[in-house]
């Protein structure tokens, strides 16, 4: 069982829109309209959309590959690309999606502590997720790696308005 990283460039484009819209349909649409989840993943991943966030020189995206097949990945932001004002001192864990033939081998965790070592390595105070309220394995998973829900935010399925904690880790 190998593990590896690497950094996604504008060249991974189609790979990283084909890992977000199978992973996020296959883990919400059970709980989510067919509309609305279409109308999300048409907004969310198509390439103009991914190809300014994969720009941003305030967001990473690292690929994780398990056996030397890509398995899913990591985004982080700082700065203004975090999706909540949370200040310079701050790192936002916007995603970490996993392939669902590849949960359960430790990806997620190996995932959450490259994140860790990004916000270290930029001398970050706090790292911080949004999760949905309803997705309950996700959240005790963050709780388990020293996570404390600290507010609650607005995140929109299609027109349907859902509720993610968010939850930080202080870091220092």
């Amino acid at each position: 069982m190998t593990i590896k990283i690497k950094k996604c460039t504008l060249e991974d484009l189609q790979t990283l829109q084909k890992i977000s819209t199978e992973t996020f349909n296959d883990t919400f649409k059970d709980q989510n309209s067919p509309e609305n989840m279409q109308a999300y993943l048409e907004r969310a991943f198509n390439l103009k959309q991914l190809e300014e966030e994969l720009s941003n020189q305030f967001s990473q995206f690292l690929f994780v590959y398990f056996n030397n097949e890509v398995a899913g990945y990591l985004k982080v932001n700082t700065s203004d690309a975090q999706t909540e004002k949370m200040g310079d001192q701050s790192l936002e864990i916007e995603r970490i999606y996993i392939k669902s033939e590849f949960q359960k081998h430790g990806l997620g965790k190996y995932l959450l502590n490259q994140a860790i070592e990004v916000a270290t390595t930029l001398h970050k105070e706090k790292i911080w997720l949004g999760v949905w309220e309803k997705n309950e394995n996700a959240i005790a998973f963050y709780r388990r790696m020293g996570f404390e829900q600290t507010g609650v935010h607005s995140f929109y399925m299609g027109d349907e308005e859902q509720i993610d904690y968010l939850m930080t880790k202080t870091l220092l």
